[in-house]
């Protein structure tokens, strides 16, 4: 099936073996020549989700290069707090020191990189502007009232067997104590696993963290992922009743097609949210059906999604790659002028 969609949005129409795409008459912000107030008229941003650490948008009227523009800014330019350096005084734990540096180093920290300056010179000592320093001591030992209890439990024979994220303690260096409080510089949660000990085991450690971005190591990245997809729509072009109503709400997700009872008793198949079908063409595998759906995507219309590891709310960091895109423009556009 390849029908045509006749309005203003630039779509491709996903077909049973083949992606094709329909071109309105009029301008888009997919037309080869860029019209800034075209794209000011039509350009909106629209929050659909914003809850604890995870914000879903959309971005409308937008050219699929700049939202991966922001993507990857998101994604590698904007920066956070990370534990760079671990000095190991003690590891007589099972675990090798350069596995443990690098499992501290993927724990998140609350600090806010926006308080803090780069390190530019790595033989500069550390301050209070460049760096957060912290310790982790611990020790495991036999619990004398085990006994006592007459439990087998690991939990119950030893004391510290379990090496948490919690146990790191923040050391201030500087003028820290009066700016910061522990519980806005140290890890995001307290139950992040680091070790596990047994009697005679000891972590004696000091770890040091820096401000940097994803593009030097993913650990200095502030989302946990950040990515965006096409808008789906779906239009029914004839009805669909009864059974086969049914059988083409399996065809989708789950919620994008409902099935509804007339006033006459027929139940007929409804779009009720093509938001958030993933475009599988299911539909295609029952040839009664196939004719009844014209499923597309919206070319300029993102579903984008962020989701924070904890320092910075998605909304702030999102703010932190316009700044970075404009900042990057302001001073291409200046060495351009100045050559």
């Amino acid at each position: 099936m390849n029908m045509e969609i006749n309005d203003e949005k630039p779509r491709v129409i996903l077909n049973e073996y083949k992606v094709t795409k329909n071109f309105p008459s009029g301008p888009t912000v997919l037309a080869e020549q860029f019209d800034i107030k075209n794209f000011k008229k039509r350009f909106r941003i629209v929050i659909v989700r914003n809850e604890n650490y995870e914000m879903e948008f959309d971005l409308i009227g937008i050219h699929p290069s700049l939202a991966n523009t922001f993507r990857r800014l998101v994604l590698s330019d904007v920066p956070s707090m990370a534990i760079e350096k671990v000095y190991i005084h003690n590891n007589t734990s099972i675990i090798q020191d350069e596995v443990l540096a690098h499992r501290l180093g993927l724990i998140p920290l609350k600090a806010d990189p926006r308080l803090f300056e780069y390190k530019t010179d790595a033989t500069a000592e550390g301050t209070d502007q460049y760096f957060l320093e912290f310790e982790l001591k611990i020790k495991c030992s036999y619990n004398k009232e085990a006994n006592k209890k007459d439990s087998s439990r690991v939990e119950d024979m030893y004391k510290n067997n379990n090496v948490y994220s919690k146990h790191i303690k923040w050391l201030p260096i500087g003028n820290q104590k009066e700016r910061f409080k522990e519980a806005d510089v140290g890890p995001i949660e307290p139950d992040i696993l680091i070790a596990k000990m047994r009697p005679g085991h000891e972590l004696d450690l000091k770890l040091v963290a820096i401000k940097s971005c994803g593009r030097d190591h993913a650990k200095f990245s502030p989302v946990a992922t950040a990515f965006y997809r096409l808008l789906p729509d779906i239009k029914l072009v004839r009805e669909v009743e009864g059974e086969a109503a049914y059988r083409l709400q399996k065809c989708f997700s789950p919620g994008v097609i409902g099935v509804r009872q007339e006033k006459n008793g027929k139940k007929v198949a409804v779009v009720n949210n093509a938001r958030y079908d993933t475009s599988s063409r299911n539909v295609f595998r029952y040839d009664d059906l196939k004719d009844a759906v014209v499923m597309t995507k919206i070319q300029d219309h993102f579903i984008f999604t962020i989701e924070s590891v904890g320092a910075m709310q998605p909304q702030v960091i999102f703010k932190e790659a316009v700044n970075m895109l404009r900042n990057k423009c302001t001073l291409l556009l200046e060495e351009l002028n100045s050559s």
